[in-house]
C-alpha cells in the first residue's frame, strides 16, 4: 500500500475529519522514513478519552461511562529481529530511547516516556513465559518506532484525557501484533493496566477498556468488577441525538500529582479496611453500594494516616509515594465513590429515556462531588463549569479525568456550539487570564492496526 493511499482507512476512523488526518499521517510517515529508512511501516493508533461520568470509581470496582476521542496517539513501527526497541517521537521534547526485550526489562527513571513501552513489553514477555498468552516465536520481538501525538490531532498531554494510557495501549498493540498474539479487548486491557502499574500509577482499567473497545458514536458503560471468570460487563451506549459533547481544555496541567492520586487510592482502601471490621468479606467500595450512606458514614473517620492504620493491624497493600503520616481523607473520598456509582447508573437511565435535563443535573452533581469530596478540581476547572452552564440549553458540565487540571466537558445542543465556544472562551479568559482550547468530541473507535504503508 502506498503511503498516500490511506483515505479509506482514515475515513472509517475519523469520518469527516479524514482529510486533515491524511496530512498528519503522511507527515509522520516521512519522519519515520527519514529516521529509519525506506520499507514497510505498520501504523497503529490508540484514542484518548473523556469520561462522561464515573470519576475515580474504576479502581474501586465501580461503574464508568467513558467516550473515546477522535484525538489519538499514532505509533509507526517496523519489527526487528534482534530484540531491540528503538523509539523516537515527533515532539522534540521527547528524546530518543532504546532498550532490549528480556525477562526483566529495567524501568527508566520516573517520568521517562519510554516506560510506556517498557511496561507492555515486560507484561507481554511475562505472560508469554507463563503460557498465559500464545506468542509465536521464541520471544517478543522488538521494533523501530515513532510516536505522534502532537496537536491539533494528538491527545493533549496532562489534560486528563488519558494520553499516557493511549501511548501504553498503542505500544502494547504493536508488540502483540509483531508477536502474533491475537488478543481480545478485556485481556489486552488487563495487560495495559498492569503495564501502567509498572510505570508507577495505581489506577483502574477504564482508560484501557475504552481505548480498546470503543465504538464510533457511543460511550461505553463498563462495570469495573470482573466476574468469577475474570470477564467484565460492558455495553455501548449511544450518545444523545441533537447534542455535541464539548471538551474544554483549561490549559492547566496536573504535573507532580501522582502522590495525590495514590493518596486517593489509599483513602478508598482505608475505608474498605475499616468497614471490613464490621462487614467481613468486602474487598472494594463497590461491595457496600446497597448499604445506606448514613450507616457507612459513622464507621469512617474524617482523616487517618497509613501509620495509624498499620498500628491497628490494617494493611493497604502496595502504595508507592504515599507517606506514612499523610492524612487520608477517608470519609469524604468514600462518599464521593459511593454517590458517583449511583450517578452513573442514573445517567444510563436518563440517556435511555432521552431525559437530557436529568443527565445534565447528574453531571453537575458529579462535578460538585469531585470538587468538594475528592478535592481534585481547580479554580480554572470550576470557572469553566460555571461559564458552560450560562449558555442556553447546556444542562450540565463537569471535570473529566484524574483532576488537578485538564478538561471539563458539557453536553451542548448542536445549534449552540458556536455561541458556547465564544462565551466560555471569553468568560474563562476574563476570570483566569488563561486561554481555553474548546473542541467538539466525535466519539471514535478503539485502538488497533490502521494500515501497512510503504515509505
Amino acid at each position: 500500500m502506498g503511503r498516500f493511499e490511506l483515505r479509506e482507512e482514515l475515513r472509517a476512523i475519523y469520518g469527516a475529519g479524514a482529510d486533515g488526518q491524511t496530512t498528519r499521517y503522511n507527515a509522520a510517515l516521512d519522519r519515520f522514513r527519514d529516521r529509519y529508512g525506506p520499507g514497510p511501516v505498520h501504523i497503529f493508533r490508540a484514542p484518548g478519552r473523556v469520561n462522561l461520568i464515573g470519576e475515580h470509581t474504576d479502581y474501586n470496582h465501580g461503574y464508568v461511562l467513558p467516550v473515546a476521542l477522535d484525538r489519538d496517539v499514532l505509533l509507526l513501527a517496523r519489527p526487528r529481529s534482534d530484540g531491540q526497541v528503538r523509539l523516537a517521537n515527533v515532539e522534540d521534547d521527547f528524546e530518543a530511547r532504546s532498550f532490549a526485550i528480556s525477562s526483566a526489562i529495567p524501568a527508566a527513571p520516573a517520568g521517562d516516556w519510554s516506560n510506556y513501552a517498557r511496561g507492555p513489553a515486560q507484561e507481554l514477555t511475562r505472560l508469554r513465559s507463563t503460557g498465559s498468552v500464545q506468542v509465536l516465536g521464541a520471544s517478543v520481538p522488538g521494533f523501530d518506532g515513532l510516536a505522534s501525538a502532537a496537536p491539533p490531532f494528538g491527545v493533549p498531554r496532562g489534560a486528563g484525557v488519558s494520553s499516557s494510557s493511549a501511548l501504553t495501549v498503542a505500544m502494547a498493540v504493536a508488540f502483540a501484533h509483531f508477536a502474533g498474539w491475537e488478543w481480545e479487548g478485556a485481556e489486552m486491557a488487563r495487560l495495559c493496566s498492569d503495564a501502567e502499574w509498572y510505570v508507577g500509577t495505581r489506577g483502574g482499567i477504564m482508560d484501557q477498556f475504552i481505548a480498546l473497545l470503543a465504538e464510533r458514536g457511543h460511550a461505553l458503560f463498563l462495570d469495573c468488577r470482573p466476574d468469577a471468570d475474570g470477564n467484565f460487563r460492558t455495553r455501548p451506549i449511544p450518545l444523545p441525538a441533537g447534542y455535541r459533547l464539548l471538551v474544554m481544555d483549561s490549559g492547566v496541567r496536573h504535573t507532580n500529582t501522582r502522590n495525590e492520586f495514590n493518596q486517593r487510592v489509599a483513602a478508598c482502601r482505608a475505608g474498605v479496611a475499616l468497614l471490613r471490621q464490621e462487614m467481613p468479606g468486602i474487598t472494594h467500595l463497590r461491595d457496600v453500594e446497597n448499604i445506606e450512606w448514613a450507616t457507612l458514614e459513622s464507621q469512617l473517620p474524617e482523616a487517618v494516616s497509613v501509620a495509624a492504620l498499620r498500628a491497628e493491624g490494617l494493611e493497604l497493600g502496595d502504595l508507592p509515594n504515599v507517606p506514612d503520616d499523610a492524612p487520608l481523607r477517608v470519609r469524604a473520598c468514600c462518599r464521593h465513590v459511593w454517590t458517583e456509582n449511583r450517578r452513573v447508573l442514573e445517567t444510563l437511565d436518563g440517556l435511555g429515556s432521552g431525559d437530557i435535563r436529568r443527565v445534565g443535573s447528574l453531571l453537575d452533581a458529579a462535578h460538585a462531588s469531585a470538587a468538594e469530596d475528592y478535592r481534585i478540581s481547580t479554580t480554572e476547572l470550576d470557572a469553566l463549569t460555571v461559564a458552560a452552564r450560562e449558555v442556553d440549553g447546556v444542562t450540565g458540565a463537569r471535570l473529566t479525568g484524574a483532576g488537578w487540571g485538564g478538561c471539563v466537558i458539557a453536553l451542548v445542543p448542536e445549534g449552540q456550539v458556536a455561541e458556547f465556544t465564544g462565551h466560555v472562551g471569553r468568560v474563562y479568559t476574563r476570570e483566569t487570564g488563561r486561554e481555553a482550547t474548546i473542541f467538539p468530541c466525535s466519539a471514535g473507535p478503539g485502538a488497533g492496526l490502521v494500515a501497512v504503508a510503504e515509505v
